[in-house]
């Protein structure tokens, strides 16, 4: 979020009042940190072939070797008890608990080769998201940094031409922070806050889901709005002083684009879920990962450029351990988390292709990791980063295909390897920009986006 700081007294050259700085920093926490698209660099960019990407993130690590890779001839204590099954796309056999999944098999691809080398959750799911590795030791309760690398939300964001109407980044239902504040990877980094995504910080599968800043809170009149922006017109022209601090760099004119939004009849169409008939929310399911989703499709058919959609985990909280699953893996995966995961994907890509939409919107499903191929003690599976499965749809993804193989156990990639870094390059460059593109920190130190290799096997 947005703050203004200040070390001038309570009172300061243009008239305004520490209160008057405060209600503006006070608009900022309330929601109107929004990243905007200014600052687009057509020096970026490249022909793109898909306009859109929803990310769904599935918090805490699924298992390859339960979902997506599963090893019947492996001994019990590897294989668990679920089963293969024949899907749509011929040769290509998924869990039983993946229906849905399966009928829908010939419009994704699996890559049963992903690895890393990094097994702790901060760590793992940072280079997940942004493609490089956290440059700072990262324990359970870390929290993000401006230090850190962009996530591609908010490098599209600034890279690219965006919708006006829509902030072009948004983070649905919340950011990850299972044991504490959010962690890394999940906002601009060091581009600033003015890249930050739009977080809707609440549930819509509930009556009480509000989409945040975007809703005209009922006790604001178009007036006060008014006088609002007229105070921030007076911070504008009064207080320049401040716009040479890296700081108040991101701030002016962030919030007059803010104000924009809030007022903005798309954006306030594009997250009012309650629109969407009932049997489309239910076949969905009415689970907040599911509500999510399909919240995310109504974003990018507005004109948002990337959704990232989290499995929301609360250790002793909501979600409980959600993909984390150390222990009672097969009872909580065939009840708590494939069921929901199964209806949100594949209603998500079934309504995309119904639509026209899937050619032009890229599909990633992913975790930080997979899960170990034995079970421990406590009927889990542990954290394992060496060899786990992604899911990829649309955006020119040749659908029915799977790319890369694990050994007979699901511990290591046979053929094939693919690297994190892999995949992000290869989202940057479906929707039109050079992984190769230079970033500068709030220092203007440069950067390179992302290195790796494109992807090519995946677009037929």
């Amino acid at each position: 979020m947005l703050s203004f700081r200040t070390a001038h007294g309570p009172r300061h050259c243009d008239g305004l009042s520490r209160r008057d700085w405060l209600r503006i920093g006070a608009l900022g926490v309330g929601g109107l940190g929004l990243p905007n698209l200014l600052h687009a660099d057509t020096a970026s960019r490249r022909p793109a072939r898909a306009r859109s990407a929803i990310i769904l993130f599935l918090s805490g690590g699924p298992s390859h070797l339960d979902m997506f890779d599963l090893k019947p001839e492996a001994p019990e204590e590897i294989r668990g008890t679920f089963r293969p099954v024949d899907t749509r796309a011929p040769g290509m056999r998924i869990s039983e608990h993946l229906p849905r999944m399966a009928q829908v098999a010939d419009k994704f691809a699996i890559i049963r080769s992903m690895r890393h080398a990094t097994g702790n959750h901060p760590t793992g799911a940072y280079l997940m998201m942004t493609g490089s590795m956290l440059a700072r030791s990262a324990p359970q309760a870390i929290s993000m940094s401006r230090e850190d690398r962009p996530h591609p939300g908010s490098a599209l964001a600034k890279l690219l031409p965006n919708n006006p109407s829509v902030p072009p980044f948004v983070m649905v239902p919340e950011a990850i922070s299972p044991v504490g504040p959010g962690r890394p990877g999940q906002h601009a980094g060091f581009l600033g806050a003015a890249y930050d995504p739009y977080r809707v910080n609440s549930d819509p599968s509930r009556d009480t889901y509000t989409p945040g800043a975007l809703r005209p809170q009922d006790d604001i009149p178009s007036p006060r709005l008014g006088d609002r922006r007229s105070l921030l017109a007076r911070v504008s022209a009064q207080a320049r002083h401040l716009e040479q601090t890296a700081a108040a760099q991101t701030v002016d004119p962030y919030y007059a684009r803010a104000f924009d939004l809030i007022s903005a009849p798309a954006a306030q169409r594009a997250f009012d879920i309650a629109a969407e008939p009932a049997r489309v929310r239910e076949r969905y399911g009415m689970h907040i990962f599911g509500q999510s989703t399909l919240l995310a499709r109504r974003l990018v058919e507005a004109g948002v450029r990337l959704v990232q959609v989290n499995w929301v985990r609360h250790d002793n909280g909501p979600g409980g351990q959600g993909y984390d699953s150390h222990r009672d893996h097969l009872n909580w995966s065939r009840t708590e988390l494939l069921p929901p995961t199964d209806a949100a994907f594949a209603s998500l890509v079934e309504d995309l292709s119904e639509r026209g939409l899937l050619d032009e919107t890229m599909v990633i499903m992913m975790g930080e990791f997979g899960r170990t191929p034995r079970f421990n003690s406590a009927g889990g599976r542990d954290h394992w980063p060496n060899c786990f499965s992604v899911v990829v749809a649309g955006g020119g993804v040749r659908g029915g295909q799977v790319h890369g193989s694990s050994d007979r156990t699901g511990a290591y990639p046979t053929t094939s390897p693919v690297s994190p870094q892999d995949l992000t390059v290869t989202l940057y460059q479906q929707l039109g920009v050079d992984p190769h593109t230079t970033i500068h920190d709030l220092q203007h130190r440069p950067f390179t986006l992302v290195e790796g290799e494109r992807l090519g096997m995946l677009f037929g």
